[in-house]
């Protein structure tokens, strides 16, 4: 009784603006990281003396460390709580974030760039499942559109702060910056309440925790949300890998103007985000996820189309990528709550497997577009991508909410 009065204070008390405020900015890490220093990329390629291809890697080491990292996470808040772990991962990113601002080669930055990302997979895995203990079903997918539109504050600003940056100091100087904001957010988590209290913690050791993900594998409900998902983030990945050199290598646009296109994107997924949050109440998640999958496959074969034909210049290929980034805003909360829904239990493990197969293709994205580096292959993953992310939307994907029901989770509890 005291754990649920616990919870429920922490759900609707006077503190529930800044809780809402704080996990927004723990889910920023998962772009901020790798967003504010995206225009320095060619630069920091010149000065580490490699190329393109060797660059984009540091993108995937990243999205490697995300995904082996929230693997750990999930589990280990599920049994010590929220906040220990939270703390835990922050001080692990400043150390990686240090590490990238002092590395004097293209290696060292792609190792460091995973402990990095090892870090920052703690706040965003671990915010994603407080929002599970707070909330379910359609509360729980506003609430996460709600801190989808704060935290596109991140990337929203990143490439052009990083811009900025470049115009005073070198790109260390853009690490050095991430590693003050992972300080700032380890004091802030003064304020953050603890949503799991003892009472629902899991008491089953780390490895009984990490032998259940074969069982949760096996339900079709997670695999297809995990299936839309990671495909495409598969597709954003490519997009954010690839498109600096796209956009400042093959079409010639300085770092700043980078920025703005980057940015125009980001817009809109934040309108697509509160266009969402309305048509919640008429349609159910997974046909928005439909609509949304939809969308980001046909604007990514617009996009391919326009550059294999020429057609539009930068115009052509811009503007249907703005509508691929923007598709974000009916596919990734809506498949995060729905997939959570299904669960009562282990809501850590499962956030974590989502987010592992989420950046686990991602990280396919951007190998495929490093291995593959020009402006025309970088357009074909994220087509391809988008229209795998649409047929495991319509192939596998519940249907209609009313027919869903929660069931047990597998993880073990004792």
């Amino acid at each position: 009784m005291e754990g649920a009065t616990q919870h429920w204070r922490v759900a609707s008390g006077p503190q529930s603006l800044r809780t809402v405020a704080i996990l927004g900015v723990l889910m920023a890490f998962a772009s901020i990281s790798t967003d504010l220093y995206l225009p320095a990329m060619p630069s920091m390629a010149e000065a580490l003396g490699t190329d393109a291809g060797h660059m984009e890697w540091s993108i995937a080491a990243y999205l490697a460390g995300f995904t082996l990292g929230q693997l750990a996470w999930g589990p280990l808040s599920d049994r010590h709580g929220r906040r220990r772990p939270v703390a835990g991962g922050l001080l692990v990113f400043i150390l990686g974030c240090a590490g990238c601002a002092m590395s004097g080669s293209v290696g060292a930055l792609v190792c460091w760039r995973a402990v990095q990302a090892a870090g920052a997979s703690a706040s965003v895995v671990i915010a994603r499942a407080m929002v599970r203990d707070l909330y379910r079903g359609p509360r729980a997918a506003r609430l996460m559109l709600t801190l989808m539109t704060v935290m596109a504050v991140a990337p929203l600003l990143g490439p052009s702060v990083g811009g900025l940056i470049l115009q005073v100091a070198s790109w260390r100087a853009i690490f050095w910056t991430l590693a003050a904001f992972g300080g700032a957010t380890l004091a802030a988590l003064s304020w953050l309440p603890e949503t799991l209290p003892p009472a629902r913690r899991t008491c089953a050791p780390l490895s009984a925790a990490l032998g259940a993900y074969g069982q949760l594998l096996r339900h079709r409900a997670l695999l297809g949300y995990a299936g839309v998902a990671g495909c495409y983030f598969g597709a954003c990945f490519a997009y954010v890998a690839g498109s600096p050199f796209l956009y400042i290598a093959y079409f010639h646009v300085s770092p700043q103007w980078y920025g703005m296109l980057f940015t125009a994107g980001v817009s809109g997924i934040m309108l697509a985000n509160q266009i969402n949050i309305r048509l919640l109440k008429r349609f159910s998640a997974d046909a928005l996820i439909r609509f949304g999958t939809g969308m980001a496959a046909l604007a990514g074969a617009v996009a391919a189309l326009d550059a294999f034909e020429g057609w539009g210049h930068l115009c052509g290929v811009a503007i249907p990528l703005v509508f691929v980034v923007a598709a974000n805003g009916f596919i990734s909360a809506n498949a995060i709550a729905g997939a959570l829904s299904h669960f009562d239990e282990g809501a850590g493990a499962i956030s974590a497997l989502l987010g592992s197969v989420q950046y686990g293709t991602g990280m396919v994205g951007s190998v495929l577009v490093g291995m593959f580096a020009g402006a025309r292959s970088t357009l074909n993953v994220i087509a391809w991508m988008c229209v795998a992310s649409m047929l495991c939307a319509w192939l596998f994907l519940p249907g209609r909410a009313g027919k869903r029901h929660a069931i047990t989770s597998p993880v073990p509890t004792r």
